[in-house]
């Protein structure tokens, strides 16, 4: 499969228009950026023309669309741009206001789709990082909200609006790509509940609303210059917020995103956790720390001492050894492991019965080091407490501690557990035999 490169506008691009929170006349222009720069705003309006990062540390507020801030200056209403170049498949782009806020159009994303459709896209030659879920994420805003990433090997989201009194609750799932977004999405409008209209305005917010750029719900009755675009119109462009927010993160990801009655607020919330996570799952791992009084086992120390040969022999090192009853081995696990191909095929995981194999070589090691037991076989027995509590993937290093926390003649119990980045995988309480060859 072709690698994936990163992808900016081929020139700039203006759009003209009034914005929807503050009324004002405003231009917007995308313009080329270089690779790993992401979205930025820049205020062009302002003395030193400042730039904001497109990035969810610098969310402010979220009440009825995301603003950034950076220090007292502010971007309203930034999703909808946001979810386009995402949904158009572009990386980096540098958005231009004269203005605090992005031109509303008809409330929808599909002008700023026209106007990328117009700057061009072209390919940049730095590889796209994508992110993908390997494991579920979940966030509940504790009122109704909340949304769930599932692992998924393509961006898809399948979202659920549920107005008040469960008044137009309505369901829309999609793969997210460039097709589908133009066609599927983007035409979706922003839209209000009659209710909240006053409000709204009372707080400063939706001067220059109008029925030309959102649509209107008063009680069963649709309110809109123009005929719903689709049934389920409403759960399209609560899907189209969604994809705007969640780039706040940083990063794309692959991953089925499922939320249900979503809003700014969850979005962000989710950005933030996304980006945490991802922060963590690529924080490097710990330097091995060699203890300088005691020896350890390099790859062919292991050798001598373990029966277990490709593919079957699973730890590459023991790094430390605390007394004569606690050692910690690693494993370095590459996509080159004979059972990813078959485990599973398109999402390979490291089975958990091997981790606790791994497990019982490195407590093998631990008790086949005295010189009382050198020349004999440790026989597996029983594995009991065991709990596999997070996926094992290419790329990871497993950090492998055992513990004898008891002998009986040629029977030895450990204690056992398999950490990779700091968290622990998986765990178990093993017996196994020593036994002459």
């Amino acid at each position: 499969m072709p690698i994936e490169m990163q992808q900016t506008l081929a020139a700039p691009a203006t759009l003209e228009g009034s914005s929807l929170h503050t009324g004002q006349k405003v231009t917007l222009t995308i313009k080329p950026a270089p690779a790993d720069s992401g979205f930025q705003f820049r205020r062009i309006d302002l003395d030193d023309q400042p730039f904001i990062d497109a990035d969810v540390s610098k969310v402010q507020t979220v009440e009825r669309a995301t603003t950034l801030a950076e220090g007292s200056v502010k971007v309203h209403t930034v999703e909808h741009v946001i979810s386009a170049l995402t949904g158009m498949g572009v990386d980096n782009a540098l958005i231009e206001m004269d203005a605090n806020e992005p031109p509303i159009g008809d409330g929808s994303s599909a002008p700023y789709v026209e106007l990328i459709k117009q700057a061009g896209i072209v390919t940049q030659d730095v590889p796209a990082k994508v992110w993908e879920i390997r494991e579920p994420l979940f966030y509940d805003s504790g009122k109704g909200s909340f949304i769930t990433i599932v692992p998924d090997k393509e961006f898809r989201i399948s979202c659920t609006n549920v107005g008040p009194d469960g008044r137009f609750t309505q369901y829309f799932s999609s793969v997210v790509n460039p097709e589908t977004y133009e066609k599927e999405i983007a035409p979706a409008r922003t839209f209000v509940y009659y209710e909240d209209v006053k409000p709204l305005l009372d707080k400063g917010l939706i001067k220059g609303g109008s029925l030309e750029n959102a649509v209107v719900i008063r009680g069963e009755e649709i309110m809109s210059k123009e005929p719903l675009r689709f049934d389920n119109e409403f759960a399209r462009h609560k899907a189209l917020d969604v994809i705007g927010d969640l780039m706040l993160s940083g990063k794309r990801i692959t991953g089925h995103v499922i939320c249900v009655k979503p809003g700014h607020g969850p979005n962000t919330q989710m950005a933030a956790l996304l980006k945490s996570n991802y922060l963590r799952m690529r924080s490097m791992v710990p330097p091995l720390a060699i203890p300088k009084g005691e020896a350890v086992l390099d790859i062919n120390d292991i050798l001598k001492i373990l029966p277990h040969r490709y593919p079957f022999l699973l730890v590459d090192r023991i790094i430390d050894f605390v007394g004569d009853n606690k050692c910690t081995g690693v494993k370095n696990v590459t996509i080159n492991e004979p059972f990813f191909p078959g485990h599973f095929p398109g999402h390979p995981i490291m089975p958990g019965v091997l981790q606790v194999e791994a497990m019982a070589q490195v407590a093998s090691c631990l008790m086949l080091r005295k010189p009382e037991n050198q020349g004999k076989i440790g026989y597996f027995m029983s594995a009991d407490k065991v709990k596999w509590r997070h996926p094992v993937l290419p790329g990871d290093t497993l950090f492998i501690e055992a513990e004898i926390v008891k002998t009986r003649r040629n029977i030895g119990f450990a204690s056992c557990r398999c950490v990779v980045n700091g968290q622990v995988v998986s765990s178990g309480e093993l017996k196994f035999a020593l036994i002459d060859e």
